[in-house]
């Protein structure tokens, strides 16, 4: 009935439009709702990066107990300087195995703590990357040259700013451990947590190094899989890539004086 006091008349197929239509509108904003909710649970972001609202200052620490501790020695309380806290941002990208994170690990989760070499078995394995690679689809075989290229120069970027920042640790650490006879009333606690990271600092170094050797030994063997299956020119601007990342991980003085730490076989 109307306010002027006229029967309103709805027909059928008047009302059971408006029904489709309502269910269709809730059913769309579930959907929405519900893709909202997993995207912003996720902790990937773009371009295979961890999103920065997961991020903290210390989402690294682990790298120095897991180093230690892998060893049988104990982890340092001390908080972690500035240098130190880079050390170990710049360590975890070349400590991590590469091509390892496929899309979707990018986007529903990837970050993950790593054991360190002296933990890890069984012995590494030289030709799981190459497998990978050559077992992922490609649209040709010269994608999976550019891959391997790709993995090789994403390396040498990370390795310059990882060495800078290990040298200064160490010539810190150095000073450090020639300070600890003058300071007065130094306790057993205190000592023991300085020595424990200088450890630390110098076990991860360590631990970056036989990393980027076992990367050399698994890009070497993918590409001689590559010029065996489908040989192209690009194999040769892969072999020069190689080369400059072995001589990079071999250069002492871009490491300091080895210390604490046990020597890794990279044969597979």
């Amino acid at each position: 009935m109307s306010r002027l006091g006229h029967p309103i008349s709805l027909t059928c197929s008047a009302v059971t439009s408006s029904a489709i239509t309502s269910s269709a509108l809730a059913r769309r904003l579930l959907v929405a709702s519900l893709l909202t909710a997993t995207l912003c649970g996720c902790s990937g972001g773009d371009f295979g990066r961890t999103r920065e609202d997961m991020r903290s200052d210390d989402m690294h620490r682990w790298l120095g107990g897991e180093a230690t501790g892998s060893i049988g020695m104990r982890a340092s309380e001390f908080q972690l300087t500035d240098n130190e806290r880079a050390l170990r941002d710049f360590a975890y990208p070349l400590i991590e195995p590469p091509h390892s994170r496929p899309a979707w690990k990018s986007v529903f989760g990837d970050y993950s703590a790593l054991p360190s070499p002296w933990r890890q078995t069984p012995v590494f394995d030289r030709t799981a990357y190459g497998r990978m690679l050559i077992d992922e689809p490609h649209r040709s075989h010269t994608s999976r040259y550019a891959q391997l290229m790709d993995d090789v120069r994403n390396d040498l970027l990370r390795l310059d700013p990882f060495q800078s920042s290990g040298a200064k640790v160490i010539e810190l650490d150095k000073k450090r451990n020639a300070s600890l006879k003058f300071i007065s009333d130094l306790s057993p606690r205190e000592r023991a947590d300085a020595v424990a990271r200088m450890e630390e600092n110098a076990l991860i170094v360590q631990w970056v190094q036989q990393c980027l050797h076992r990367r050399v030994a698994s890009y070497r063997w993918a590409l001689e899989r590559l010029v065996l299956q489908a040989p192209d020119g690009l194999a040769a601007d892969a072999d020069r890539l190689i080369n400059e990342l072995e001589a990079n991980a071999n250069a002492p003085s871009a490491w300091g004086p080895q210390q604490r730490g046990v020597a890794l076989s990279v044969r597979g």
